[in-house]
Order: C-alpha cells, then structure tokens, then sequence
C-alpha cells in the first residue's frame, strides 16, 4: 500500500498492492495500522457507509460541521466515479480549493479525506457502489454543503449539466462564498 498527498494538505491518494493471478485478484483493503503510518495520523473509523447510483448522479457536496466533522476513507466498490474534496479549513494555504480524482473498481484507488472538507462525487460508469468509512458518527443537526455548480469553485464535474441527476436537498444548497465558517 502506498500513499501520495494531494496538493490538499492532509488528503492522500492510497494506492493499495494487489495480488493477481489466473483466479483472479486479492488486495487488503484497509488495515489501520498501515493507513495510520501512512497518513501520518492516529484515525479511528467508527462507520461504513455504502451508495448504489447510477450515471449521472452527483452526490455532493458535503460535510458535517464542528464537532461531527468527519475524516473519510472513499473508494468505489464496483464502477467509476470522479471523486472531488474542497478543502474548508480557513486556516489553510490551500481554503476555498479543490481536488479531484476518477477513483474506479479498476484502478481500486482510494482517498483519505480529512475532517474540515466538503466531498462529493459524480457518476461516470453505468452504475457504481461506493464505500466510505467515516471517523465520526454521522449527525443530521450538523449537516453542510455546497453547491455542486458554485461558480468560485468552478469544478469540472466532466458530464454535461443536463446529463446530471441531482437531489432536490443538494440543488439547494448555499454558494461557497455564503458559508459561515
């Protein structure tokens, strides 16, 4: 397993080994000693959470705020999705920017995505399934979000706006330049 931090201070890139053969393949998904060293940090996952969608659908972006924040392990399970974090840490050289990668079944790619960001993901293949553990219980009191079209961010979601299946709930939310931090 190895790890490559993005231009996000604190958001790595994890590249697990798989072992292939003639049956087929084996990776270790996740082993917490290694992603702790890895990433630098003591992280403790406390929830998995998994999504079935189809192409099109835009999850995102979101976040929960102050002391249920929460530190993310993504991955896609089956099919592909264009991954993206805004990094929402005022204090940080890089607030207010974005990243954003296709993480695939094939390329078995995943992200670490640390507390004080917004995530979303869009839908490339025909279906995908989507695992992400989370550091914190999640709370509905604290939710937060952006909207995925916000013009500051101008995010690449690579599908055409009306190619996209969006929730009523995340097509009202507020502009990244109208959040409270």
């Amino acid at each position: 397993m190895k790890a490559f931090e993005t231009k996000l201070k604190g958001c790595y890139v994890i590249e697990p080994s798989v072992f292939k053969d003639e049956r087929g393949y084996f990776y270790e998904s996740f082993n917490q000693h290694k992603f702790n060293t890895l990433v630098g940090q003591q992280v403790n996952f406390v929830q998995d959470n998994e999504s079935y969608s189809t192409k099109g659908v835009l999850r995102g972006l979101h976040f929960q705020k102050g002391e249920f924040s929460q530190a993310k392990l993504v991955r896609v399970v089956k099919g592909k999705v264009l991954d993206v974090v805004v990094d929402l840490r005022p204090k940080s050289v890089t607030f207010g920017e974005y990243f954003s990668i296709e993480l695939s079944s094939v390329n078995k790619t995943q992200l670490f995505v640390p507390r004080g960001f917004a995530h979303g993901f869009v839908v490339l293949s025909n279906t995908v399934v989507f695992s992400y553990k989370c550091d914190n219980y999640y709370n509905k009191s604290a939710e937060g979000g952006i909207i995925y079209n916000d013009q500051t961010l101008n995010i690449d979601w690579q599908l055409a706006e009306n190619k996209l299946i969006i929730s009523d709930k995340d097509l009202v939310l507020p502009s990244f330049k109208d959040l409270k931090f």
